[in-house]
């Protein structure tokens, strides 16, 4: 049962991770000096390939793997890239890719229903685009940055670096690993409604050989929503050995995530309700939604060469994810006679919300190998950096989804709908009753890919850089339906579709000096039927061509010496095959794959140190999301994507005015957003101003001070559909305190 659920999760939960550490930072003045950066066997420890000292004193990081699959200056990749590293996550208490990317250019959040992370990418949402140390990690749920050194967000298509999918970009976490160095941390936080957490990092060297590494989390928080509160928690421990030119770094992450699923307000009259922020609407206890990650990962480098390398990336993730909901629909906008769930009479326009439930399961299991081969060398004057890899992987996934009947005096089986007063839309119905309808979704789904992938980064001269690549995919989706209730005998209920996908890249670079560039660049990604979750396939579908996205760009990057990147690029992110009526006015005609959408915009960011005393972080996007057909009767040509601004921009910057002093202010803009495709819904454009306050108690320790929405400003953050809107949080502080040996 939930309760039982909650309870277990709870009591392992207490006693936990954390105080186990405490004794480990109580002694850690005392400990003896970290040691210098150290080489693990004569191997330098890189199986994340990033500069950990950058990541973690910098808003800017200079180089990335992830991006091309081999080391490289981020002025070199023909793409617009945007790192959010581990200082400026703990610098704006950010614990969550929701809040990291809000200073990203291109990024948007929409709601996903209370449940998991929805993320936009240069106009399109995706719940599956997620990756973990360049692995797919793709289950719908929320993820946490208490285990990573940087966030990394790739716009447009993908394919070529990350496969299938990826279609206006991807989200890539880099994990903490063991180092060969001495890590001592901890962070505490407290703050308003009731948020309390703490994250321990802890690793040595053992040895010339081996080294340990152990990232903890445990967060309970309640929220300015009423009857919505969050409890987390994980641990992450890794294991290093240098054995000569090899490196082998092991893993297994156990992560949980239990919280109340809230989907906001309802809308009336082409705008969200505006009611006291913290109001719910539905039923807080009946809405519980949480995810348990167990994850074991194996990473194998081997140095033939200073010119060749290979890698080889393991990881075995098993995932169970449940969700239930008891949420708002529509207002009424004629008056109501009797409506269900109410005292009989009649009630006025606009004065009564309906409430439905549901509840799903998810359990998927992911296995999922990559092995890469650098080689660096050259003909004649021209120089290469060649990237050969496969993949392979194997995607097991279970769902079950049941509806939620409300009993009345009249029907004891219950009802779909009943509705709710809007000024007391609360409501506490244990009654619930929970089954399968002929609608309700079952099925069972495996996906195997098989990939090949080869790129060539080209150095023409010292001025000219030329990236080509290719990756094919052989991408093989089966599902069953597993409906029991009102499925006809003679139906269809196994499908199995093979798609063969090839996805280009292709980049030119000029460097009119070493520190900057100019780029046009090209890349193309499919999304397979069965959906970023794989299991869409049905009876309409399988036999339609996978959705296509083309992406163009030009692009200009440049690193000033003081310690600052500046970013500026203009793009078309083109998407074909979506599906739409045939006959836009018939809803009863069948769907075709004709429907286009195109976003067009601009991206411009700056991210890093412009003196000593002053870091910043600022963007500013310009979209132009839109359907270029007509996919139904209210999804015409024209409309916009919703929760897209079409102007956004967002500026934090840090000053210490003295060594152990700092000042931060954080200012965030959103233009006016539509909350669905028919465009009947918007939500007001805001502007919100954060801060943070910074003191050094002694070199070990230091405390902040986060203020988010200063001004208390009334705004909405996303929305999910016209009747799930998000309304913003008032004004609220953490306090967290830092220790750092």
């Amino acid at each position: 049962t939930v309760a039982t659920h909650l309870s277990k999760r709870r009591a392992l939960a207490t006693g936990g991770l954390l105080l186990a550490a405490l004794p480990a930072i109580a002694q850690a003045q005392t400990a003896s000096p970290p040691p210098a950066d150290r080489e693990l066997g004569g191997v330098t420890v890189q199986s994340t390939a990033i500069d950990d000292a950058e990541a973690e004193t910098s808003y800017k990081v200079s180089r990335t793997t992830s991006a091309t699959r081999t080391d490289t200056p981020l002025v070199d990749v023909p793409q617009t890239v945007s790192i959010v590293t581990v200082k400026q996550i703990e610098d704006q208490a950010a614990n969550s890719i929701g809040d990291a990317i809000r200073y990203t250019p291109g990024v948007f959040s929409a709601q996903g229903e209370g449940n998991r992370e929805t993320i936009l990418f240069r106009g399109n949402s995706t719940t599956g685009d997620f990756f973990v140390d360049g692995v797919r990690d793709d289950v719908q749920t929320y993820r946490d940055l208490y285990n990573i050194e940087q966030l990394q967000v790739f716009k447009g298509p993908n394919a070529m670096i990350f496969g299938r999918g990826g279609i206006g970009g991807v989200i890539n976490r880099v994990t903490k690993v063991a180092d060969g160095r001495q890590h001592l941390g901890a962070r505490f936080e407290a703050g308003s409604f009731d948020h309390y957490r703490g994250q321990v990092d802890l690793g040595t060297a053992l040895s010339d050989v081996a080294s340990v590494r152990l990232t903890g989390v445990y967060q309970n928080s309640g929220s300015y929503r009423d009857g919505v509160d969050y409890e987390r928690w994980g641990f992450n421990p890794t294991v290093t050995f240098g054995l000569g030119d090899t490196t082998i770094t092991a893993g297994y992450e156990h992560f949980e995530d239990d919280r109340v699923a809230d989907r906001g307000v309802s809308a009336y009259l082409g705008v969200p309700l505006r009611t006291r922020r913290g109001e719910f609407f539905g039923d807080p206890d009946n809405s519980p939604t949480w995810t348990n990650t167990d994850a074991a990962t194996l990473f194998v480098e081997h140095k033939f060469s200073d010119a060749v390398t290979i890698r080889n990336r393991t990881r075995y993730a098993d995932y169970d994810k449940f969700y239930q909901n008891v949420f708002p629909g529509a207002v009424n906008t004629a008056a109501s006679v009797n409506p269900a769930g109410l005292p009989a009479g009649t009630y006025a326009a606009g004065t009564i919300v309906q409430i439905g439930a549901y509840r799903a399961g998810t359990q998927r299991k992911n296995l999922i190998n990559q092995t890469d081969l650098n080689a660096t060398f050259a003909t004649g004057a021209i120089e290469h950096t060649l990237l050969v890899g496969a993949e392979f992987s194997r995607q097991k996934t279970d769902n079950l989804r049941e509806e939620g009947f409300f009993p009345t005096s009249t029907n004891a089986a219950g009802v779909q709908n009943i509705f709710a007063l809007i000024s007391a839309p609360r409501i506490r119905r244990s009654d619930v009753q929970w089954r399968s309808i002929a609608s309700s979704g079952i099925n069972r789904g495996t996906t195997t890919v098989t990939a090949g992938y080869v790129q060539d980064q080209i150095a023409l001269s010292p001025m000219f850089d030329v990236v080509l690549g290719v990756r094919y995919e052989h991408v093989k989706t089966k599902v069953t339906d597993l409906r029991t209730i009102g499925f006809p005998a003679t139906q269809q209920r196994d499908f199995d579709v093979t798609d063969n996908l090839w996805s280009p890249r292709a980049g030119l670079i000029f460097k009119p000096v070493e520190n900057a560039s100019i780029y046009a660049a090209y890349s193309r990604t499919y999304l397979p039927r069965g959906g970023d979750q794989l299991t869409g396939l049905s009876i309409t579908n399988q036999s339609l061509a996978p959705e296509k996205y083309q992406n163009y760009e030009l692009g200009a990057k440049y690193d000033l010496a003081a310690g600052l990147s500046l970013a500026a690029a203009a793009f078309q992110l083109d998407r074909d095959n979506v599906l739409s009526l045939s006959d836009p006015n018939n809803p009863a005609s069948t769907l075709v794959p004709i429907g286009r959408q195109r976003t067009k915009g601009i991206e411009l960011s700056a991210a890093g140190e412009i003196t000593d005393q002053l870091s910043v972080v600022a963007a500013y996007t310009l979209s132009n999301a839109k359907f270029l057909d007509s996919q139904s009767g209210t999804v015409v040509a024209g409309n916009r994507v919703p929760n897209v601004p079409r102007n956004a921009a967002s500026l934090w910057t840090r000053y210490n005015p003295l060594e152990q002093l700092g000042l931060a202010v954080g200012v965030i803009s959103q233009g006016k957003r539509y909350a669905a495709t028919d465009n009947l819904v918007s939500m007001p454009g805001y502007t919100r101003v954060d801060g943070a306050l910074f003191y050094k108690l002694t070199d070990g320790f230091d405390v902040q001070l986060n203020v988010e929405n200063i001004f208390n400003k009334r705004y909405f953050t996303y929305a999910h559909s016209n009747t799930n809107i998000t309304p913003g949080s008032p004004t609220a502080f953490r306090v967290g305190l830092n220790a750092r040996f």
